[in-house]
C-alpha cells in the first residue's frame, strides 16, 4: 500500500447531482464510500434546473423530496416577446392524461442545480457520507483486487470499486480507453447565466424569439433543463440574431438567461456582454442585468459512451450520456443513473449477491440513456414535445436479465416495470416500498415464507395490478413476477434479495 493511501470500498469522481445521490444510497446502507471532487467547493451556476416526476420519486425514497420541495416551484408559463410587445403565453410541457403511469408528481420541479447539489450534500453528511475537495483525478488503474484513483496531488484512493460522475469531458473515462460516439446537436454556441434583472415580471418565462417569429407558436422553449431556440436571424446589422430566454429561478431572486448565437466563435459571458445581448435582444436596458452569479458557454451536443463499466469502474451521469438541454432529461437520467447502481453495489460488497449482478447496471442503464439521448435531439429539432416521455414514468427495465416472469399474471404490471404509486389499503404505495429494501407485494394471494429483510406486504389486488405475487427491487422496479414460492426464492437468491439492506 503506498504512504498515505486512503482505503474505502467504493470511491466516486465528481460531486455533482450523479455523485451525491449515490453516495447518498451507499451510504444509507452502510457502504464505505468517499466522494472526490477537483474542486474546492461544489460547482455554482443553475445549469440543469428541471426534475421530472419520476426523479421526484427517487428524491423521495433518498429522503430529499421536503427540501427539494422548499428550495423550488413549478415552472412558469412562457411569455413570447417581439418589439417589446406580448404577442402570447406559451405552454412549455404538455399536460398529465388519463392513462400515464400513476405517480404523486406530475410536472416538473424547477431547482437551480446549485441548490440541488448543496441539498444532496446535507443530506451524505447526514447520513455519514463525506465528500474531499481539491482532488483532481488524473487516472486510474485496477487489478482483481480492487481499483486505485490517482490525483493532481495527495495520495491515491484505493477501493473496491470506482464510479466516474465526473461530467462529459470525464478523465476516468478516457484513461480507461472508452469512447463516445455522438453527434453535434446543434453547432451554434449558447450562453447560460445566473443574472439579476429589474423591471421583468418573475411570474413568466419570458421568450424573445429571432426577429423573424412573430407568433407565439412560433417560438421555441429554451433553458438550462430545456434546449436552445431556432436559427438566427438576421439583425439588420451584419450578424445574426438567435433565440433568448429569461427565466425565474424558482426559489431565488435570480433569472436563468439562455441565448443562442448562430455563427459565432463564442459568447461574451461578462456583465457587459450579457448586458449588450439583452439590449439588442429584449425591450429591456441593457443596465437592467444588474448583476451575473455565474456565466458558461457550450454547444449543444448527443452523445453515449460505448460502454458504463470497465473491470471495477463504472460510468455514471454525463461521464457515460451527453445530452441536449431540451427537454430536461440529462440530469434526471444521471440520477436515476446513481439509483439504479447503488443498490446493486452494496448487495455485492456485503456478499450477498455475486459479482455478475454489476453487469446488469449497463444492461439496463445503456438501452436507457441510449432512448433517452434521441428523445432529447427530437424534442431540440422540434420533433418531438415534452410530454408523458420527458416525465420517465413509463421507462423500465422489460428486457433486462433481472426481469423474470415465473408465470404471467392478469394485470398491467410486468416484470421490468416501475411499480406504479397506486392506493393499497389507504397508503399510497410507494411509501410502503420507501427504504433500501426489498418488498413481496402479494396480491390477492397468501405470501409464501420469504427471506429475512423482504418486506412483505399482502393487499387485495389493485389496479393496475393483477392477483399473484410482486418482488419489488430495492429502487421500486418489480423484478420478478409469479405464483411459484420456489422460483421466488430462487430469484431471492441470485440477487441478494434480503440480504445487506441496510438501514
Amino acid at each position: 500500500m503506498s504512504t498515505g493511501e486512503t482505503r474505502t470500498d467504493v470511491v466516486i469522481v465528481g460531486a455533482g447531482p450523479t455523485g451525491l445521490a449515490l453516495g447518498i444510497d451507499l451510504a444509507r446502507r452502510g457502504v464505505d464510500a468517499l466522494v472526490v471532487e477537483r474542486g474546492g467547493q461544489l460547482a455554482p451556476g443553475s445549469r440543469g434546473k428541471g426534475f421530472q416526476p419520476r426523479t421526484m420519486e427517487v428524491f423521495e425514497d433518498l429522503g430529499v423530496l421536503d427540501a427539494i420541495l422548499a428550495a423550488g416551484g413549478t415552472y412558469p408559463v412562457g411569455m413570447v416577446w417581439r418589439d417589446g410587445r406580448q404577442l402570447g403565453e406559451h405552454r412549455m410541457f404538455d399536460p398529465a392524461e388519463d392513462g400515464e403511469p400513476h405517480s404523486r408528481f406530475t410536472v416538473p420541479w424547477m431547482v437551480p442545480q446549485w441548490r440541488t447539489t448543496t441539498i444532496l450534500h446535507a443530506r451524505l453528511t447526514e447520513l455519514g457520507g463525506r465528500v474531499a475537495f481539491g482532488r483532481e483525478a488524473v487516472g486510474v488503474d485496477q487489478d482483481t483486487d480492487g481499483v486505485t484513483v490517482r490525483f493532481a496531488s495527495g495520495a491515491p484512493v484505493r477501493a473496491r470499486y470506482a464510479v466516474a460522475a465526473d461530467g462529459g469531458r470525464s478523465v476516468l473515462r478516457r484513461a480507461l480507453g472508452i469512447g463516445m460516439t455522438g453527434e453535434t446537436v446543434d453547432p451554434d454556441p449558447v450562453l447560460v447565466a445566473d443574472v439579476r434583472v429589474e423591471g421583468l415580471d418573475r411570474g413568466f418565462w419570458h421568450l424573445f424569439p429571432p426577429g423573424g417569429a412573430g407568433r407565439a407558436g412560433e417560438a421555441r422553449e429554451t433553458g438550462g433543463s430545456d434546449g436552445p431556440g431556432g436559427p438566427g436571424e438576421s439583425d439588420g446589422g451584419g450578424g445574426r440574431r438567435g433565440f433568448l430566454a429569461i427565466c425565474p429561478l424558482a426559489g431565488t431572486e435570480d433569472f436563468q438567461l439562455v441565448a443562442q448565437f448562430p455563427g459565432a466563435d463564442g459568447p461574451d459571458t461578462s456583465l457587459e456582454g450579457i448586458r449588450k445581448v439583452v439590449g439588442e435582444r429584449t425591450h429591456l436596458a441593457p443596465e437592467s442585468v444588474t448583476g451575473v452569479g455565474w456565466s458558461s458557454d457550450f454547444r449543444p451536443r448527443a452523445a453515449l459512451a460505448d460502454r458504463f463499466r470497465a473491470g471495477r469502474v463504472f460510468l455514471a451521469g454525463d461521464a457515460a450520456h451527453v445530452h441536449s438541454p431540451a427537454g430536461g432529461q440529462g440530469l434526471n437520467t444521471s440520477v436515476q443513473d446513481a439509483y439504479n447502481l447503488g443498490w446493486k453495489l452494496a448487495a455485492v460488497l456485503t456478499g450477498a449477491a455475486p459479482e455478475a449482478l454489476l453487469d446488469t447496471y449497463e444492461e439496463e442503464r445503456r438501452p436507457i440513456a441510449a432512448h433517452i439521448l434521441a428523445l432529447s435531439t427530437a424534442i431540440h429539432r422540434d420533433q418531438a414535445r415534452r410530454g408523458a416521455a420527458t416525465r420517465q414514468l413509463g421507462l423500465g427495465y422489460r428486457e433486462s436479465s433481472l426481469a423474470v416472469a415465473d408465470r404471467e399474471i392478469p394485470g398491467g404490471v410486468r416484470a421490468g416495470d416501475r411499480a406504479p404509486d397506486v392506493q393499497v389499503d389507504g397508503a399510497r404505495l410507494h411509501a410502503s416500498l420507501a427504504g433500501p429494501r426489498w418488498t413481496l407485494l402479494a396480491m390477492g394471494t397468501r405470501a409464501p415464507r420469504t427471506p429475512e429483510g423482504v418486506r412483505v406486504l399482502s393487499c387485495p389486488p389493485v389496479e393496475p395490478f393483477g392477483t399473484g405475487l410482486y418482488l419489488v427491487r430495492p429502487d421500486g422496479y418489480v423484478g420478478w413476477t409469479g405464483t411459484d414460492p420456489e422460483g421466488l426464492a430462487a430469484y431471492a437468491a441470485r440477487v441478494g434479495a434480503g440480504a445487506g439492506a441496510g438501514t
